[in-house]
Order: structure tokens, then C-alpha cells, then sequence
């Protein structure tokens, strides 16, 4: 088990003070993006339910955020040398991206069967894109190794950096409830490696401390979950869900110390969905919102609808964190 006074100075390096001095790099490429309310949604689920719509920036995740604020220092630190990554896709995307803005060459490692839309995305936006391993596991142990053998520097899904840039959101979602009088009380937030929920975490105990912080898992890919209920890191032997974005069978020690609470207030709780739940309310956000999200993207707004009962008359503010949805999910999704 992590030595507490290890745990406290890893999550001390994610801060309020670092997401709001990654807005001078994010906003010079980036808009923000809109908070909106659909009255056919809000009507279906029975709350005042707001979306933060992520899939609308240019690689259609949240991710290129903090792509943008961690090669801004990169580039600054270690000239002339690459970096690589391992992804299931927004991920690589943003690094990708990002390394071709500041002319940093970047190597991405995907699992085999990984979806080639994304695939497809990342070696357009000129990355070197390698496939291996038969999970994303694999893919991170291959990327570490290139790393070594290559001179590479290896970039952690949720490196500080990361978290910073993707912690802009938050800001705006806050700001944006301000400027119209709206009092939040949940936020939900999918799950991947964490860096959007830590974002949240720190910037709402920071500004909005009553607004209830969700987590939302995929229930076959529920390591955070049952890491949180443990009190340390679990991993599980398989993450069985479509919903890629937040295909994950380990958390990473930084997210895990942020959302356990290490030193502030974390999570409020940790909510699990299934690949059933998420299929249908990719299927309300197109009905309601004529949005098409992904599967991670419409995984907060599946526990918005398992909980309406629960938080009838609440306000609540769901993450669409992504929207590329490849067309053979997309199929099976309205296959119905």
C-alpha cells in the first residue's frame, strides 16, 4: 500500500491555481464549449438536466485540453525530443494533436481491435500509430518499453499537466452557472483514467463545495469503483464494455489519491452503469438533443437516469465527454 505522505504530495500536484493557468494555453486554440438545456430531455428524465458539451471541441473529446497545456510545457522542457502514449483513442487523439502543434513527434500504442475510426483519426492528425497487445494493459506495457528503447517520453493518461488542461471545463461549467443564477447540485463524470473527475474535484471543492460529485463506471469495468470501496488500488481481469472511453481495469495512483479524497474532499460517490443503460441513453441524447455521443460521452447522463427517482427536482450537470462514436457501435446501437 502507497505510504500516506507519498499519496498526499502526488495528489498536491494537481491544483486550482494549475487549472486556471492552463486557460492561457487552452483558450488561444480552444473556445469554450456550451452548457445546454433540452426541455425534451429534462421532461424524459424528470430533472433540470444540463450538458457540458466536450464533444464539441475539434477532436470531439475532452481530452485535447489538456493534450494542449501539458505539450505547451513539454516543448518548453525537452526540445527536439518525442513523446509516446498508449490509448483506446481521445487520448491519442489529443496528444496527437497537440504534438503537431508544437512540432513534437509523437508515437501512439492502441490494443488490437481498437476502434480504427479513432485509429484512423490519430494517423491523420500525424502521429505514428502502433498497434499490440490484446488490451490496453498490453498496449501501456509496450508503449513503456519503446519508451526505453527509443528515447521517448512516456505520457501518463493522466499526467498533472493533463489534468490541469481538462480541469478548464469545470471552470467554464461554474462560470457559466454564475453568470445565469443556476445552483448545481450534482455533476456527473465518467471514468476513464480519471483526469476529467479530478478537474471537476478540484475545481468545484475549490468554487461550488455543495455540488455532489458522481463518478460513473461502465458495472464490467468497475475498478475505481471497487478501489474506492477497498480503500486501495483493484485491479479487475477484464473490462468488458463497449463504451471504450472508459474501458479501464486499473486505476492510475495520481486520479485514485484525487478521487479517494487524499488530503481534501473527493468523490461523492462512484455509480455504475451498464452497457444496456449507456446504449439507451445514447439513444434519449439523440431523441432529446439531436447529439451524438459516445459511449463514455452518454455514460453520465445513464446514471442521470438511473438516479431520477433518487434526485427528482435537482439540478444536474452531465459530462458528454466525447462524440466519436464509430459506425459499427453506432449500428449496434440503434439496432433496436
Amino acid at each position: 500500500m502507497q505510504n500516506p505522505s507519498t499519496s498526499l504530495s502526488l495528489a498536491s500536484s494537481v491544483s486550482f491555481a494549475g487549472i486556471e493557468a492552463a486557460r492561457a494555453v487552452v483558450y488561444p486554440t480552444l473556445t469554450p464549449t456550451p452548457l445546454a438545456e433540452y426541455p425534451l430531455l429534462n421532461e424524459a428524465v424528470g430533472l433540470n438536466v444540463w450538458l457540458k458539451h466536450e464533444n464539441h471541441l475539434p477532436t470531439g473529446a475532452f481530452k485535447i485540453r489538456g493534450g494542449l497545456n501539458f505539450m505547451s510545457h513539454f516543448a518548453r522542457e525537452h526540445a527536439g525530443r518525442g513523446v509516446i502514449s498508449a490509448t483506446r483513442g481521445n487520448h491519442g487523439q489529443s496528444i496527437a494533436v497537440a504534438a503537431a502543434r508544437y512540432d513534437v513527434a509523437a508515437t501512439i500504442v492502441a490494443p488490437h481491435g481498437n476502434n480504427p475510426e479513432k485509429n484512423a483519426a490519430m494517423r491523420a492528425q500525424g502521429a505514428r500509430l502502433i498497434e499490440h497487445g490484446a488490451n490496453f494493459a498490453e498496449s501501456v506495457e509496450e508503449a513503456h518499453r519503446l519508451a526505453e528503447t527509443e528515447n521517448l517520453y512516456f505520457i501518463h493518461s493522466a499526467h498533472p499537466h493533463l489534468i490541469h488542461g481538462v480541469g478548464t471545463y469545470a471552470l467554464e461549467i461554474i462560470e457559466t452557472a454564475k453568470s445565469r443564477d443556476l445552483t448545481i447540485d450534482a455533476v456527473c463524470v465518467p471514468i476513464g483514467m480519471g483526469s476529467g473527475l479530478c478537474g471537476v474535484i478540484t475545481a468545484f471543492r475549490a468554487l461550488s463545495p455543495h455540488t455532489r460529485i458522481y463518478g460513473v463506471q461502465a458495472t464490467n469495468a468497475p475498478c475505481y469503483y471497487l478501489s474506492l470501496k477497498a480503500g486501495q488500488i483493484i485491479s479487475t481481469e477484464t473490462c468488458n464494455t463497449f463504451a471504450d472511453g472508459i474501458a479501464t481495469s486499473r486505476p492510475a495512483e495520481l486520479p485514485f489519491e484525487i478521487i479517494k479524497g487524499m488530503g481534501q474532499q473527493g468523490v461523492d460517490e462512484i455509480i455504475l452503469v451498464s452497457d444496456e443503460e449507456i446504449a439507451e441513453a445514447i439513444r434519449l441524447l439523440w431523441r432529446t438533443t439531436h447529439q451524438m455521443p459516445e459511449g463514455a460521452g452518454a455514460a453520465a447522463t445513464a446514471a442521470t437516469m438511473q438516479r431520477a427517482t433518487e434526485w427528482r427536482g435537482q439540478t444536474v450537470v452531465n459530462i458528454l465527454t466525447g462524440g466519436n462514436l464509430d459506425t459499427d457501435t453506432l449500428r449496434r446501437v440503434f439496432a433496436v
